[in-house]
């Protein structure tokens, strides 16, 4: 029987933090405690904070309707006496989220982040616990630097990497040299419903600000490797992305081309895939999904509408896997850019930390 913790939604009011809000609503080991979010929002209720704004498509959890919502910079120490540890997905300049979650930190509060603020930080890990669980041992040296006991700060990578390297993970052993993605992003990653985003209806938007780098950056430091108290990245392979934002409420695809040093026929990619399991799914994580890699042989799969919830969303779709002209191989992948992606993906960064006792 795992113990209890109490849980903390630190920006509770957007998409990201309602997303949060769902899927603790019955966890088996989380309970939320603290909701928190701006100044505006303090001192209401959470359903009042919400207002007319709440994106899901299951109602608000009834318990968390009435509680209180804390000002996330002002109420702190209140905040911290009520949780063991907190998520965070707030909508504040980086400097300030850098900030806000050392500041929790230092106050002994462990912080899973959805936020990009410190993925860059060399002694943070950016877990997918699929892939880079091992990643979790570089807390120590983040505590020695922060002068904690019990806090550190953890985040969840980019919700656009979440489709294709978890796709090509499973070959990296095999050297992979280059990797062309171009991500076509769902508007829930931007925040936004069709109500409140008009101008993507019936259109294509060829710019997301910032997605770019990430995208071609983050998966070199998830698969880099703890070296003397910070994580260091890899350089290989070279990874390229061009990304879209496109008329589709949740799901974020990935048209992927890839080259290996080391070629295999497409049918041993495919059974790598199938096989793959990671940390995740050993230890039995309770959101984590029981197969992560699904292999579609229709022509016109994955699709977002018909398999974004796969596996209660936690789950990877590929398709199409096909040898290239320029590349070797290319791919279409799939994956719930608010569950898998940002949530979904923290949760069970949380539950890999609880598991390992990095909560206690």
């Amino acid at each position: 029987m795992m113990k209890q913790y109490r849980v903390g939604i630190i920006g509770c009011t957007g998409m990201v933090g309602q997303r949060f809000a769902t899927i603790l609503e019955n966890h088996p080991w989380f309970t939320v405690t603290a909701l928190a979010a701006s100044a505006r929002s303090a001192g209401k209720t959470y359903e009042e904070a919400v207002g007319g704004r709440w994106a899901m498509k299951t109602p608000m959890p009834e318990f968390m309707a009435k509680m209180p919502v804390y000002d996330a910079e002002k109420d702190i120490e209140k905040i911290v006496s009520l949780v063991d540890f907190v998520f965070c997905a707030v909508n504040m300049k980086k400097e300030e989220i850098r900030a806000l979650e050392e500041t929790y930190a230092r106050h002994e509060c462990p912080v899973v982040s959805n936020n990009s603020a410190h993925r860059s930080t060399p002694d943070v890990p950016m877990i997918i616990p699929e892939i880079n669980a091992d990643h979790v041992e570089v807390i120590e040296a983040q505590r020695k630097r922060l002068g904690t006991k019990r806090g550190f700060i953890a985040v969840k990578c980019n919700c656009s990497l979440q489709s294709y390297v978890p796709a090509i993970h499973p070959l990296m052993d095999l050297g992979v040299t280059k990797v062309l993605a171009c991500t076509y992003q769902a508007i829930s990653g931007a925040g936004k419903t069709f109500e409140t985003m008009p101008q993507i209806l019936d259109n294509v938007i060829p710019y997301i600000g910032g997605e770019e780098e990430k995208s071609e950056q983050e998966p070199l430091k998830i698969w880099g490797h703890v070296e003397n108290g910070v994580i260091v990245n890899t350089n290989t392979p070279s990874i390229t992305s061009q990304c879209l934002r496109v008329p589709v409420s949740d799901g974020h695809m990935a048209a992927v081309f890839f080259s290996l040093e080391n070629k295999i026929s497409k049918e041993e990619i495919i059974e790598r895939w199938e096989k793959f399991r990671g940390p995740a799914q050993e230890l039995e994580l309770p959101s984590a999904p029981k197969q992560f890699l699904h292999y579609f042989t229709e022509d016109d799969r994955p699709q977002p509408k018909l398999d974004r919830d796969l596996e209660g969303g936690m789950a990877v779709s590929v398709g199409r896997l096909r040898p290239d002209t320029q590349y070797d191989y290319k791919f279409v992948c799939l994956s719930h850019n608010t569950l898998r992606g940002a949530a979904g993906g923290a949760l069970l960064m949380a539950e890999l930390l609880c598991a390992k006792g990095y909560f206690d």
